[in-house]
């Protein structure tokens, strides 16, 4: 018999497309119906009922937009690629825009919370709970990968204290990104080196705490894609080399892009073997890892984002990123 369940919901907003794409071909290669589901056009070109009865046979689930409608019954696994805020119609009160994305974004929520029993990648709750870099940092560290000395503190006391004991090497970044924005424009922070003379302007700290770190020196930085399945998951590495760009040293997002290119990389069996145990530690099916390798071959964890992107690693390094995602998102 027939499974009928053969729809894969693809969550995501309109600005997204090769990644997407890409799983949603390999999605129709196995025989499913992949549909796309983006966020920032609910409510206004998108809509969704859930009803719930006492008899909860009796419950429904439908998602309408100008493609038609989904039954909910025919969901069998969800790509939790985007969750993105509502686009609303700008001759909207602005009074009552802030509460009419906040209830969209609760109502959408729990739509997707009524599709509990089924495939999900990831879970909405573990994707938050992994976002918590300290948390990542201490499990990471628990399971035996090495971690840069960190300090995230508003006390500028702290801070020079830190340096001092770093011998000046430190850099500075965010828990956080400032802004979600689907150009890439708008505010950001990358990591940066912290001169002697910003320990002297530390004002700023008493409006917002900061994370600091050791100056890890680096031979290149990995892009690590870790899809964990049942039956062990796999881990798909590229390789960047910034340091031809000053900028780019200390954090490769700053290099110009004739600066910086993707190619396959390498990872040690163990190395691997604990990536893949950090996911499953914080409840995930993937995870992007940011990866430090030393001059000297250490590997060091910066950090691990449940949805990071992984689109140049397919199509700059040629790795089979998307197939992986499909086949997790159908294993049973």
């Amino acid at each position: 018999m027939n499974d009928p369940r053969d729809v894969v919901l693809l969550v995501t907003h309109s600005g997204d497309h090769y990644t997407i794409d890409r799983v949603a071909e390999e999605l129709a290669r196995r025989r499913v119906r992949p549909r796309r589901v983006d966020c920032d056009r609910f409510p206004t070109e998108l809509s969704l009922t859930a009803a719930l009865d006492v008899d909860p046979g009796a419950a429904r689930r439908t998602l309408r937009d100008a493609h038609g409608s989904v039954d909910g019954d025919a969901v069998r696994a969800v790509w939790m690629r985007r969750l993105w805020p509502a686009a609303l119609d700008p001759e909207l009160d602005p009074e009552l825009r802030d509460a009419c994305r906040a209830e969209s974004m609760a109502a959408l929520l729990g739509f997707l919370d009524g599709l509990h029993d089924r495939r999900m990648v990831n879970r909405i709750d573990a994707d938050r709970a992994a976002a918590n870099k300290l948390r990542q940092l201490r499990i990471a560290r628990r399971l035996g990968l090495r971690i840069p000395r960190t300090l995230v503190t508003n006390d500028p006391a702290e801070v020079v204290a830190f340096s001092e004991r770093l011998g000046g090497r430190m850099v500075t970044k965010m828990l956080t990104p400032l802004t979600q924005s689907m150009s890439g424009r708008g505010p950001f922070v990358h990591t940066s080196i912290v001169r002697p003379e910003d320990l002297d302007d530390l004002e700023g700290l008493r409006h917002c705490p900061m994370v600091f770190q050791e100056h890890v020196p680096k031979a290149h930085e990995l892009r690590v894609a870790v899809v964990a399945t049942a039956g062990g998951g796999r881990c798909f590495a590229a390789a960047i080399d910034a340091t031809g760009s000053d900028a780019g040293q200390v954090d490769w997002r700053k290099a110009a892009p004739d600066q910086a290119a993707w190619r396959r990389g390498s990872l040690p069996d163990d190395v691997a073997a604990r990536l893949l145990e950090l996911v499953v530690a914080l409840g995930l099916v993937y995870g992007a890892v940011d990866l430090i390798v030393t001059p000297e071959g250490e590997h060091v964890f910066l950090e691990i984002n449940p949805a990071g992107e992984w689109g140049m690693l397919e199509r700059d390094a040629g790795l089979p990123i998307a197939a992986a995602l499909a086949d997790a998102l159908l294993e049973e």
